[in-house]
């Protein structure tokens, strides 16, 4: 996932690189608020002073440089290509070894590391954004590991570390011990910025080479650690991808977990899972993996934390992107997740060999204005799917907005990327939706076409919506009592 790279510099980095080297540990306490899971409704967000937040990003978990400076540069880029499109929410892994502050040996962390997050942190407060860091992601200690980038054998007892291997460093007392204390250093440092969505302990903790019956103990162990150090910040775990069936028992354990504070899911499109709803069309194959959470525990809010298209079994991303320069997949993983239950969008992985170099970031824009000024958790949405002849209907029923996402079934991925057939204008379509609005209210109704960033308006009737033409999806906003609404452009 090689990106070429400007050699730029910022001011706004050399400033904070400046702040940092300076001495400067703890950023400026601002008056943010953090965000929580809503007691309004726990199945959703929201900010510590009562706003509703619904998480609109993707994954951004490192520069591909090593060199201070150019990659905090890059990092500001797209973060402030983002902003500017409506997200809020990006997740960083700081085991990469950018941020790596556990590097050279085990337990002992580098000052000149942490001062990259310190000024990662400064960008995101810069640019309105909260952030998921995820502490570990390592699945072997070896010295002739399978796969390098996911070895850390500074752990092993032989090179100074608390482990024989990876089942003791799950299961051993002084390896827990010692997590705990990178726990707390990391909670002296960051416990009080409320840039920090949340802690993520381990990057799909089930990819590691030991057993459940290790690292799931240990889990429930550090999530209360995390929530006890940094009870202003989320706790959360993850698993890999959900591509098998046998995947399901240990999702559903991850999902009831008690102190894991959201259920998240990962998912791709990979024609080398053996599940064969990894292969359909993006928006089924996300909904299904949300819809899925979501019957574990009906009350824990669900997020896709990892969505995209790959090679047959993760051998790299996927072909046809270079094709998808319209952003048909990307889209999918932002509408049909939150559209199906989920708290916030669908969060694309490939950011860099995709989304940036596909220059989609305007899909973020085009979310953001579908769901602008919803408050998830005073609607108590319940997420319908509706049959309609020609349409997969996405539906949300709230206590004052209905929000249905409609999606055209006949242009697919297979369609579109693999055979080249354009996405079709459908014109002339009636939605259906008597069994949320009945059949007697004549109701204005907000239509938004994401694909051209039009807002128009109908007449509701009987329970029926005409729609304008268009491609792909469409967005139908329908807010109760009111029967006109202005212009949302």
């Amino acid at each position: 996932m090689t990106l070429l790279v400007r050699r730029c510099r910022s001011a706004a980095v050399v400033l904070l690189v400046a702040a940092s080297a300076a001495g400067t540990t703890s950023l400026l306490a601002a008056a943010e608020p953090f965000v929580r899971v809503s007691p309004r409704d726990s199945r959703y967000f929201e900010l510590t002073d009562g706003r509703p937040f619904v998480p609109i990003g993707l994954n951004v978990i490192a520069p591909p440089v090593p060199e201070e400076a150019e990659g905090l540069a890059r990092m500001d880029e797209w973060m402030q290509h983002l902003a500017a499109n409506g997200g809020n929410f990006i997740r960083v892994w700081l085991s990469s070894p950018f941020w790596d502050v556990e590097h050279e040996r085990s337990g002992t962390y580098d000052e000149t590391k942490a001062r990259r997050t310190d000024a990662l942190l400064q960008l995101a407060q810069k640019h309105g954004l909260k952030v998921k860091l995820t502490l570990e992601h390592f699945r072997e200690m070896n010295e002739n590991p399978r796969q390098r980038w996911a070895n850390k054998p500074i752990h092993l007892r032989a090179n100074g570390g608390p482990a024989e291997g990876m089942a003791d460093f799950f299961g051993g007392e002084t390896s827990r011990a010692q997590f705990r204390q990178k726990l707390a250093w990391f909670a002296a440092r960051y416990r009080e910025h409320p840039e920090i969505f949340g802690w993520e302990l381990w990057n799909e903790v089930n990819a590691v080479t030991t057993k459940p019956e290790y690292f799931m103990p240990w889990t429930q162990l550090m999530l209360a650690e995390l929530r006890r150090l940094m009870p202003h910040h989320l706790a959360m775990q993850s698993l890999g991808s959900y591509d098998r069936a046998a995947a399901r028992m240990l999702y559903r354990e991850h999902s009831l977990m008690p102190g894991n504070d959201v259920a998240q899911v990962h998912r791709y499109l990979d024609l080398g899972a053996s599940l064969p709803i990894c292969h359909a069309p993006m928006d089924v194959l996300t909904s299904d993996a949300v819809r899925d959470l979501i019957t574990f525990d009906p009350r824990r809010p669900v997020l896709l934390a990892e969505s995209g298209a790959v090679e047959p079994k993760h051998t790299g991303p996927f072909k046809l992107y270079a094709r998808d320069t319209e952003g048909m997949l990307l889209h999918d993983v932002l509408f049909a997740p939150f559209f199906s239950g989920a708290a916030g969008s669908g969060q694309i992985w490939h950011w860099d060999v995709y989304v940036a170099r596909n220059r989609l970031w305007h899909h973020f824009a085009r979310f953001a204005a579908a769901v602008r000024g919803i408050d998830p958790p005073a609607e108590n949405f319940q997420p319908v799917q509706l049959h309609q002849p020609r349409l997969r209907v996405y539906a949300l029923k709230g206590e004052r907005t209905i929000l249905v996402w409609c999606r055209d079934p006949a242009n697919t991925w297979q369609t579109e990327l693999e055979q080249g057939i354009a996405p079709a204008r459908l014109s002339g379509m009636t939605l259906g939706l008597q069994p949320l609005l009945g059949t007697t209210a004549s109701t204005r109704v907000d239509v938004y076409d994401p694909w051209r960033n039009e807002w128009s308006q109908q007449q509701a009737a009987a329970g029926k919506v005409p729609l304008p033409a268009f491609s792909r999806s469409i967005v139908v906003r329908i807010e109760r009592g009111i029967a006109a609404k202005p212009d949302r452009r």
